[in-house]
C-alpha cells in the first residue's frame, strides 16, 4: 500500500511539468484569441469605410450589409482627388498640424524641463496652479478666447489655431512629459554641469534625446487631436480658402443630394485617415514605450 502511494506520488510529480506547460499553452491560445477578436472588432469600422468607398451608389443603398463591393469603383477616389477643394483643405490641415506640433512640443518640453530639472522658488505652487486648469471645461474659455482673438483681428486667419501652441498650451501634456523627465537620473545633469554645460545644453543634448518615448506619445496625441479638430477651424477660419479636412468632410455630409453620396464621403474619409495611420506606425515603438513607462516614473 505504501509502495503504491509512493508510485502514484512520483507519477504525479513526473507529469506536473507537462500539465503546467499545457495550461500555459492554453492560456496563450485564449489570450491570442481574445486579442484577435478585439483587433477584428476595432478594425471593422475601417474595413467598412474602405469597402464603402469602393462601392457604387446603388450598393451603398442596399439594406443588406456587404463589407466589400462587387466591383471596386476606383473612380470614387478619382473624383475626390480631382476636387481642388480637397487639395486645398489637405494642405491647410498639414500646414496647421505642422505648426501646432512644432510650437507645442517645443514649448511644452521647455516647461516640463523647468518643472522637473530646475530648482526655482514657487515651482510647486505654479505646478499645482497649472494642473488646476485641467478642471476648467473647454466650453468655459471658448467665448473669452474668441473675444481676445477678435480684438487681435485674428479671425479668418490661422493664428488662433497655430499660435497658442507656442505658449505651452496643454497642462496634461506638460504633466506627462514632466513625469517622464523625473525618471531620468539627476546625476546626468550634475555630470554635465561639471563639464561646463548650461541648462539649455543639458535640455537639448541629454534630456530631450532620453525623452524620445514621451515626446513620441505627445506627438501622436497632438497630431490626432489637431488633425481631427473640427470645432476650432469652424469657429475661427470662416473662409472657404482656409478650411481644413474635417470641414471638407463635414461639408460633404451636408450636401443636398438625394441619396447622399456616401461612397464619395468615405473615399474622402479614407484619404483623411491615412496620415494618422502613417504617424502612428512611425512612432508606434516609442509611443508604446512612453505609455508604459511614463506613469511609473517620478
Amino acid at each position: 500500500m505504501a509502495m503504491r502511494t509512493k508510485t502514484l506520488s512520483w507519477s504525479n510529480v513526473r507529469h506536473a511539468p507537462v500539465v503546467r506547460r499545457s495550461a500555459q499553452q492554453l492560456q496563450g491560445v485564449l489570450l491570442y484569441a481574445i486579442l484577435i477578436a478585439g483587433a477584428l472588432f476595432f478594425l471593422f469600422p475601417l474595413v467598412w469605410m474602405v469597402g464603402t468607398s469602393l462601392k457604387t451608389i446603388d450598393e451603398v443603398g442596399r439594406s443588406q450589409l456587404h463589407l466589400l463591393p462587387e466591383v471596386a469603383q476606383w473612380v470614387n477616389y478619382e473624383k475626390v482627388l480631382e476636387d481642388s477643394n480637397f487639395w486645398r483643405s489637405y494642405i491647410n490641415s498639414i500646414f496647421i498640424v505642422t505648426l501646432v506640433l512644432f510650437g507645442t512640443i517645443t514649448s511644452v518640453s521647455f516647461v516640463a524641463f523647468s518643472f522637473s530639472r530646475l530648482e526655482w522658488k514657487g515651482r510647486g505652487m505654479v505646478f499645482a496652479l497649472m494642473m488646476s486648469t485641467l478642471m476648467l471645461p473647454y466650453q468655459a474659455t471658448l467665448v473669452p478666447q474668441y473675444v481676445i482673438f477678435h480684438k487681435l483681428e485674428w479671425i479668418r486667419t490661422f493664428n488662433p489655431i497655430t499660435l497658442p501652441g507656442f505658449f505651452a498650451g496643454g497642462a496634461s501634456l506638460i504633466f506627462l512629459l514632466r513625469q517622464f523627465m523625473l525618471g531620468i537620473p539627476k546625476e546626468l545633469d550634475e555630470a554635465a554641469m561639471i563639464d561646463g554645460a548650461n541648462p539649455f545644453q543639458i535640455y537639448w543634448h541629454i534630456i530631450m534625446p532620453l525623452s524620445r518615448p514621451a515626446v513620441a506619445t505627445i506627438t501622436v496625441f497632438l497630431f490626432v487631436g489637431q488633425w481631427n479638430n473640427l470645432m476650432m477651424p469652424l469657429i475661427y477660419l470662416q473662409k472657404p480658402a482656409l478650411y481644413t479636412m474635417p470641414i471638407y468632410v463635414a461639408q460633404k455630409l451636408n450636401l443636398q443630394e438625394v441619396p447622399l453620396p456616401w461612397q464619395d464621403v468615405m473615399a474622402a474619409s479614407v484619404l483623411f485617415v491615412i496620415p494618422v495611420l502613417v504617424v502612428f506606425m512611425l512612432t508606434q515603438r516609442y509611443f508604446i514605450e512612453g505609455i508604459t513607462t511614463t506613469g511609473s516614473k517620478g
